[in-house]
């Protein structure tokens, strides 16, 4: 079995945690700042979590849609630089410079939103007024190289902002079945909204274009992450109906979850609508085929998350309090995973598909043979390794084939888990480890990197030692999650010299960082 990685080391950070004086990490200068300091410390991998526009509780696995750009990560920085707005537009709301809003430990998303799409709107006026003919030439190839996607896109967000942000499902009938009278005549009065959240999409779509070249100059690959399901409240779902599993009113009888797991006792319950894999299969996946290929545009590899899901998914009753009580139901399989492998092996270099296969909770032997069969490599959490339940999770066992991390986006920081462990979990890890209270952390990143794993991955709040109050995501909690953000002094140099030093100790070190700044 192949691996397409190199043996490497590599950082867990989502751009919005990225540290910024206007209220949530983008991909301006400080984005390019973290590749800089990521080669430095002599990695070669930047994970990130999903790119989408985010919806309900502001997770980035619960998206307006899977094809479109985030426009909250759209640096202010930059748009000054290309001349769509100015300085002092980024005093048009309290709090919005780097002079008023000072960086803080945690984006505030119910303040932060309002700001950012003003300025949004200020970008698109100035675009209108005084574009020059090359950037409108831009706007209008995006336009046309992305309306398979934006078209639905553009307008489902305008219709939601004319419905005061509701879901769909709560929109007047002829808008939610997308009646064709009903929408020709609402297309006028909508028309500013539908372009400027077209420009919007441009401007995310240019910036990580040019984030993701000075990745590459510095020899960085961007892992992302395609989540399994779509949100119910995205143009996805409201644009194709036909390819989910929904009632005659638009509703799903059955939606998405996991039975109780290491996350969460009664299981996580999180109400995404099914697929009708029946018509996937009937149109050879053409969708599902798109969105791997947008993915791929905008990473080197990705996660795909939930992967059990394409062998069998656990259904629940809609309107369910937990998602204690379901059924496991039959996925894709090979049918949809050959489609994928058919599609992508043009583009390829190699006989692998870049692909990171999230093989955490119940992995069956349908399952495995799934991995095996397209050399898919899995991922491995240490801090499950000390439950005493699977010790595949301990470093000893992992083979090359595997992303090995100390946790991830769903975990507790390493140090919270190991405050918040049952003592048995604590002295079993101590004396794995060889370790102490104080040294623990530590330890269990370097046990990670000193393994036969090909990718070794931490997540920033892990490599910072900090505790709970740096986690990312509670998962089964649907609000509070998601905000984490590195303050301005985290990234400093000795923090990279002593990661540098991992790296170089456990054969990680990056060829592109060998000549890097230090």
């Amino acid at each position: 079995m192949k691996t397409r990685f190199r043996r490497a080391g590599g950082i867990l950070l989502h751009p919005t945690s990225l540290p910024s004086g206007y209220g949530i990490g983008d991909l301006g200068p400080e984005a390019h700042k973290f590749v800089e300091w990521l080669a430095s410390a002599g990695c070669s991998l930047w994970q990130v979590l999903p790119l989408g526009p985010t919806g309900y509780g502001n997770s980035p696995y619960q998206c307006h849609s899977v094809f479109a750009g985030n426009p909250y990560l759209i640096s202010p920085e930059l748009l000054v630089r290309d001349g769509l707005i100015k300085v002092a537009d980024l005093g048009l709301s309290p709090d919005f410079s780097p002079e008023a809003g000072q960086a803080t430990t945690h984006v505030d998303f119910e303040r932060l939103i309002p700001r950012k799409l003003s300025l949004l709107e200020v970008a698109y006026a100035r675009f209108k007024r005084s574009a020059t003919s090359a950037l409108k030439a831009e706007f209008a190839r995006f336009r046309s190289e992305n309306g398979a996607w934006l078209d639905d896109y553009c307008l489902f967000m305008a219709l939601k902002e004319q419905h005061g942000g509701g879901s769909w499902i709560d929109w007047p009938l002829p808008f939610r079945r997308r009646d064709y009278a009903a929408l020709r005549k609402a297309r006028p009065s909508l028309g500013e909204a539908i372009n400027c959240c077209a420009f919007a999409q441009m401007l995310f779509f240019r910036q990580w274009r040019e984030l993701r070249a000075h990745a590459r100059r510095f020899g960085i690959r961007v892992i992302g992450d395609v989540p399994i399901f779509a949100a119910e409240d995205s143009a996805d779902v409201w644009g194709h109906p036909e390819l989910f599993c929904l009632d005659a009113g638009g509703l799903p009888s059955f939606v998405a979850g996991v039975p109780p797991d290491y996350f969460a006792p009664t299981g996580q319950l999180w109400g995404n609508p099914l697929y009708h894999w029946e018509i996937h299969q009937r149109t050879h996946y053409a969708w599902w085929l798109d969105r791997m290929r947008a993915a791929l545009k905008l990473a080197d590899a990705v996660r795909l998350d939930h992967f059990r899901g394409f062998a069998g998914y656990w259904e629940v009753a809609a309107g369910a309090a937990t998602a204690e009580v379901g059924r496991w139901a039959p996925g894709p399989g090979s049918h949809l995973l050959d489609a994928v492998a058919g599609a992508l092996r043009s583009g390829l270099s190699s006989e692998s598909m870049p692909i990171i296969a999230e093989d955490l909770g119940v992995i069956t032997p349908d399952v495995m043979q799934l991995l095996i069969r397209y050399q898919l490599p899995g991922m491995r959490i240490l801090q499950f390794g000390f439950a005493g339940v699977n010790d595949d999770f301990l470093p000893h066992n992992y083979p090359v084939d595997c992303v090995a991390y100390t946790g991830t986006h769903d975990n507790d920081t390493t140090r919270g888990w190991f405050a918040s462990a049952s003592k048995i979990e604590r002295r079993t890890a101590l004396d794995y480890l060889h370790s102490t209270d104080a040294a623990l952390v530590a330890d269990m990143i370097k046990a990670v990197w000193a393994s036969a794993a090909a990718s070794a991955i931490v997540p920033m709040q892990d490599l910072l030692d900090l505790g709970s109050e740096a986690r990312m995501n509670y998962p089964g909690r649907p609000e509070g999650n998601w905000s984490w953000r590195l303050g301005p002094g985290h990234l400093t140099s000795s923090l990279a010299g002593r990661l540098r030093e991992l790296n170089q100790e456990c054969g990680r070190l990056s060829r592109a960082s060998r000549t890097a700044p230090r």
